[in-house]
């Protein structure tokens, strides 16, 4: 067997997206515990060591004739990180909170953002340079970006930031029907 024969090339190739499966699914996994997703990260756990213990044991078997196999599982490593990382983002599994500062536009944005069914909270406050309106708003990080992008154009002048929301008892949006009350209408038709 040379260094590069077809049947090392075949077999990293496989290390390589193993490991970037496995790798991924750790990343997951850990959001998962930090965000108490009990069953999401014992799925994850159960795929992600039976893939690991899988690999290792051919690499750690193959690899004294087959030394790239180590390259091809570093390289997957690596990249599950990376593609872990962005699965994650697109996912986007969990709330945050994202909190208005703003001197000028909140009574528009916090109407527009009702009428869109977001529940908005408002507080006075004083900032540096005047009577300022904080608003606060609890939602799905898959709606953030739609989100922000609509306070940007309500309200240029507005300072925001984002917190992770790590533990919400109830997401109050007054224009989704309960999954029950859903179901219900759906047996009506």
């Amino acid at each position: 067997m040379s260094f590069f024969d077809a049947s090392t090339l075949l077999w990293g190739v496989l290390i390589f997206c193993a490991r970037v499966l496995d790798v991924s699914l750790g990343t997951i996994r850990t959001i998962s515990i930090v965000q108490g997703r009990t069953k999401t990260a014992f799925i994850c756990g159960i795929i992600e060591i039976s893939l690991w213990i899988t690999v290792v044991a051919k690499v750690l078997n193959e690899i004294s004739r087959r030394p790239l196999l180590a390259i091809f599982y570093a390289l997957g490593f690596s990249t599950g990180n990376v593609v872990g990382i962005l699965l994650e983002r697109k996912l986007a599994f969990g709330h945050v909170v994202l909190r208005i500062i703003s001197s000028k536009y909140s009574e528009t944005l916090t109407a527009t953002l009702r009428s869109q069914g977001h529940a908005v909270t408002t507080f006075p406050g004083q900032g540096m340079n005047g009577p300022v309106t904080l608003v606060h708003i609890v939602t799905r990080r898959k709606e953030l970006n739609a989100l922000t992008r609509e306070v940007k154009a309500l309200a240029p002048d507005a300072f925001f930031f984002i917190e992770p929301a790590t533990f919400v008892n109830k997401l109050y949006r007054p224009d989704l029907l309960t999954s029950s009350r859903r179901r219900g209408l759906m047996d009506k038709l």
